[in-house]
């Protein structure tokens, strides 16, 4: 059953691909960035992705083992839709989620992970809503703590979009644990992981805006142009011409 399931959904996605203009797919390349020089893309919405793997999984009724090894074969597709489905498949069996399942996703995240894209919707779709459960506040901290550390770029920015995935779940933060975690994510350099501090600032300015301000203009002379312009855009417009003023 899991090599028909797995098939089924590889077809649905390339008979139901969208058809896209040249300028259509070098533009979403373009976007997407992939590290992957055997990169595929079909071009669906995400929306499109999830209805489809809910669809499949609703007919089959897979349990969570089988969830699981549905995810490896996907997973490690060359086809961006058919990697999206992989993750959106196991989302259905998330009650069963533990410390292994995580580290699966992680060892699947450092092998095959080729955008940011893939990255960040597995982070707020599926792994940030588990980690965000109350009684998971352990396992939570232990896998940003172990994932930031990462030599893998793509789990070390998955680290950054966990907590503010969490974050969003609360509506609140505890300002010493992100400030602290923010400086130890400055020593990495790629524009993906200086924007990701951008967005987890931004996404703690929701909730606390004079907080994030006060720690932006304190700290904006070691923070990269690019964080304070991510980290400033839900702030007044008053507010972010002074983060962004430099002498």
């Amino acid at each position: 059953m899991i090599k028909k399931i797995t098939q089924e959904i590889i077809e649905e996605l390339k008979k139901t691909a969208p058809k896209l203009t040249p300028e259509q797919i070098k533009r979403r390349n373009k976007i997407l960035n992939s590290d992957n020089p055997k990169f595929i893309g079909y071009g669906h919405k995400i929306s499109e992705i999830e209805k489809l793997t809910k669809k499949i999984y609703k007919k089959y009724q897979c349990n969570y083992e089988d969830s699981l090894v549905i995810f490896k074969n996907l997973v490690s597709s060359n086809i961006h839709e058919v990697k999206f489905a992989s993750i959106f498949f196991l989302n259905h069996v998330k009650g069963n989620f533990n410390q292994a399942t995580i580290d699966i996703i992680e060892d699947a995240f450092s092998k095959y992970c080729d955008t940011w894209a893939f990255c960040d919707s597995s982070c707020i779709r599926v792994i940030g809503p588990f980690l965000g459960k109350k009684n998971n506040q352990i396992l939570a901290d232990r896998t940003i703590d172990k994932w930031s550390n990462s030599e893998n770029l793509w789990i070390r920015r998955a680290s950054l979009v966990i907590l503010l995935k969490i974050i969003m779940i609360k509506k609140e933060f505890n300002d010493g644990y992100v400030y602290e975690f923010v400086e130890k994510m400055l020593k990495y350099p790629e524009d993906y992981i200086q924007k990701g501090i951008g967005w987890l600032l931004k996404t703690c300015s929701k909730y606390n805006p004079d907080l994030i301000f006060k720690y932006l203009m304190k700290n904006k002379g070691k923070l990269s142009r690019l964080i304070l312009r991510y980290a400033s855009e839900k702030l007044s417009k008053e507010k972010r011409a002074k983060i962004l003023l430099f002498d």
